[in-house]
Parts: C-alpha cells; sequence; structure tokens
C-alpha cells in the first residue's frame, strides 16, 4: 500500500513540474518545451516531441504581435499573419482529431474567434495531441478522416508527418519571417535548440 501510495505522490509531483515548466501566468502550454526526462524513443514518444516542437515555435512566433502585425502580408497575393493563424488553427484541428480518432468535418460551421482564443485553442490542440501521441504504442491508428460535401477521404497517419505537422511547422516559420518583416521581430531570448527561454 505504502508503495502504490509512493508511486501516486511522485506522479502528481511530476505532473505539477510538468505544469510548472510548459506554462507560464497566462496559463497557455509551450512556455518552453516539456522535460523529457527518461523517456523512450518510440513512434509515439519521437512523434509528441515533434508536436511538442511544434507547440513552442508557434507559442513563440505568435507571443505579442500587435494589430498591424495581424494585417500584414508580404505581398498582395498572400496570406496576413492572422490568415495564417488561421490556418495553423485548422491545422492544429485536424492533427488532435486524428489522435482523437474522429473526423474533421469540413461541412460543420466553426465558431467565430478572437485572435487570443484563436492562439489559445491551437496551443491547447497541440498540447492534447501530443499527450495522447506520448502514450501510444503504435500510429497506425491514427487516421486522417475528412468530411467534406463531396464525401469521405482516409489518409494513414504518414501523411500527418509529411502533411499537418510539417505543414504547420513551416506556416510558424512563415509567421516569425513576416513579424520580423513587420518591425516586430520574435524575442531573442527564445532557445529553439533547447527549447527554452534564455534569462
Amino acid at each position: 500500500m505504502k508503495y502504490l501510495a509512493t508511486i501516486i505522490l511522485t506522479f502528481i509531483f511530476a505532473m505539477n513540474i510538468y505544469a510548472q515548466e510548459t506554462k507560464k501566468s497566462d496559463d497557455l502550454p509551450y512556455y518552453q518545451v516539456p522535460e523529457y526526462g527518461n523517456t523512450k524513443y518510440t513512434a509515439g514518444t519521437v512523434t509528441a516531441r515533434m508536436v511538442d516542437g511544434l507547440g513552442f515555435r508557434y507559442r513563440w512566433a505568435t507571443e505579442d504581435l500587435r494589430e498591424e502585425d495581424l494585417q500584414y502580408k508580404a505581398s498582395d497575393s498572400a496570406r496576413t499573419i492572422l490568415e495564417t493563424v488561421d490556418h495553423l488553427l485548422n491545422l492544429s484541428r485536424v492533427i488532435l482529431n486524428s489522435t482523437l480518432k474522429v473526423p474533421t468535418d469540413f461541412t460543420k460551421e466553426k465558431p467565430t474567434l478572437t485572435y487570443e482564443e484563436k492562439r489559445k485553442e491551437t496551443l491547447q490542440n497541440f498540447e492534447k495531441a501530443s499527450a495522447i501521441l506520448m502514450k501510444a504504442k503504435s500510429l497506425k491508428k491514427f487516421k486522417i478522416i475528412f468530411i467534406a460535401k463531396k464525401g469521405e477521404s482516409q489518409y494513414p497517419f504518414w501523411n500527418q508527418i509529411n502533411g499537418p505537422i510539417a505543414d504547420a511547422i513551416w506556416h510558424s516559420g512563415q509567421i516569425a519571417t513576416l513579424r520580423r518583416a513587420a518591425g516586430n521581430p520574435l524575442s531573442s531570448k527564445v532557445s529553439f535548440l533547447r527549447g527554452k527561454i534564455r534569462e
């Protein structure tokens, strides 16, 4: 009984440390990348780490954006930063839905959200997907399922890696580049290699 109590207390302590390390006072995930500890390399843990890296990059690419930044675009035919944020929100929903084993239904009306609400949901979607992937023994069950007016389509998890996950990393980098061009570069304290903020 003592042994079980020790395990439970250790787990609670570890979860509290995790929460403190990955969130700041604004309660958004990915202030820094979670510590990996003694985690073994598996398909699930490696993919979860990719999503965590994505979450960290997105968090800091979108930190302290001004209204003029959100409306900035590189050319007349390009997306604004806000339109890129919208696209990333949709990608985060596809990633999370895949791990939840539910379809992404394009026929349903989406709620109208503020920029801050979009950012928060996107970060939370990455965090939830990562938590599921971290425990997964196999990725085969996490298919991408789309429902559109023309019908349903499915893709294996392979397409999740080279599709939505890679695409979201790509677009997070675009936001970082665009905000620099708009005169509001992201913080120089961000260390993407270490997944931390320099003191």
